[in-house]
C-alpha cells in the first residue's frame, strides 16, 4: 500500500500535457498526496485553461502559490493590463467558466510555511524572518480576496519602492511585498531590489547578489523551495538532494523546453527527491 507523498512542483506555466505526465510518474493521488504548486500556474504555455482546471478539481490536494503570470492574468481580467506579446490567457478569459476559474485563482496563497519548509514563488528580503514573511504575505492575500482586487492591482505595477521598510503602508507596501515575493532575484545586502537583470547568478550586477546568498538572511536556518529563475533551476533535476544556500529552486524551464519538475519531500528534516519529465514527450518509434 502507498503511503502519502507531498511534492513541490516547478513553474507550470500552462504547460498541462507535461503536467499530466509528472502526475503520472508520480503516481499521485488527490485522495492521498499533496501538491505544492510554487506560482505561475499559467501563462506563456499552450494549455492554462485546463490548468487551473485540473488544480482547481483537486481541492486541498493542490496547495498553489500565486506567481508573477497569475497576477498577471487577474490584471488582465480586471482590464488594468493589456495581453503582452506572448501571452497564452485568453482562453481562460473565453471559458465558460472563466469567473469561477479567476475567483479560485485570487484565492490562492503568497506564502506557506508547512513541513518544515517555506515556499514562495520568487524569493524572500534577507531582512524578514518566516513569521514576518507570511504575515506580510497574508496582507497581499487578504488584499485580492477584498471588495476591491481591481484597486490593489492598479497599485500592484510598478518597481518602486525596492526596499522594505516597515513604515510603509498602503499600495506601496503591497507592492514591495509582491515585487519581494513573485519577482525578486537580485537584491543588495541591505535588500534592495533589482528587476532587470534575469541570467544566472553570475549575471549580478555589481552591489547586488542571488537574494538567498546575502549574508546573514534571516531565513538560512529554513529550507525555502521556489520557483521563478529558470536559469537557476536547471540543475535542480540533476541535484538529487543537495540544497543551494539552503534553498531548493524548482522552475526548471518547462515552457523553454527544459523540464518539469518535482521534489518529493523525504523523511529527514529538508531532504527530497527530484523527480522530473522532458517538456515534449517522447515519440514512440514507427513501424520499421
Amino acid at each position: 500500500m502507498n503511503t502519502m507523498a507531498l511534492y513541490f512542483i516547478g513553474d507550470l506555466q500552462g504547460c498541462h500535457e507535461p503536467l499530466t505526465r509528472l502526475l503520472r510518474k508520480l503516481d499521485f493521488s488527490a485522495s492521498r498526496d499533496t501538491l505544492y504548486v510554487l506560482g505561475d500556474l499559467v501563462n506563456r504555455g499552450p494549455d492554462s485553461l485546463a490548468v487551473l482546471r485540473t488544480l482547481g478539481a483537486m481541492g486541498d490536494a493542490a496547495q498553489c502559490l500565486l506567481g508573477n503570470h497569475d497576477l498577471n492574468l487577474l490584471g488582465i481580467s480586471e482590464g488594468l493590463r493589456k495581453p503582452h506579446r506572448g501571452d497564452t490567457v485568453q482562453e481562460v478569459l473565453d471559458a465558460p467558466d472563466s469567473e469561477a476559474l479567476l475567483d479560485w485563482l485570487r484565492h490562492r496563497r503568497m506564502a506557506i510555511h508547512a513541513h518544515g519548509w517555506l515556499m514562495v514563488h520568487a524569493g524572500v528580503l534577507p531582512q524578514w524572518s518566516a513569521a514576518q514573511t507570511m504575515a506580510l504575505a497574508a496582507e497581499v492575500e487578504a488584499a485580492l480576496r477584498g471588495p476591491d482586487l481591481a484597486g490593489f492591482l492598479k497599485g500592484m505595477y510598478g518597481n518602486t519602492p525596492n526596499q522594505w521598510h516597515d513604515g510603509l503602508k498602503g499600495a506601496e507596501r503591497l507592492r514591495v511585498i509582491v515585487n519581494a515575493l513573485t519577482r525578486m532575484r537580485f537584491c543588495s545586502d541591505e535588500g534592495d531590489m533589482e528587476f532587470a537583470t534575469t541570467g544566472s547568478t553570475q549575471a549580478a550586477p555589481p552591489g547586488y547578489r542571488p537574494w538567498f546568498a546575502v549574508p546573514g538572511r534571516k531565513t538560512a536556518d529554513l529550507p525555502i523551495a521556489f520557483g521563478h529563475w529558470s536559469t537557476l533551476g536547471a540543475d535542480t533535476a540533476k541535484a538529487q538532494g543537495g540544497l543551494l544556500c539552503n534553498t531548493l529552486p524548482l522552475d526548471t524551464g518547462c515552457v523553454w523546453g527544459g523540464c518539469l519538475s518535482a521534489a518529493r519531500l523525504g523523511d529527514a528534516p529538508g531532504s527530497f527527491e527530484v523527480i522530473a519529465v522532458p517538456c515534449v514527450a517522447a515519440q514512440a518509434p514507427g513501424p520499421g
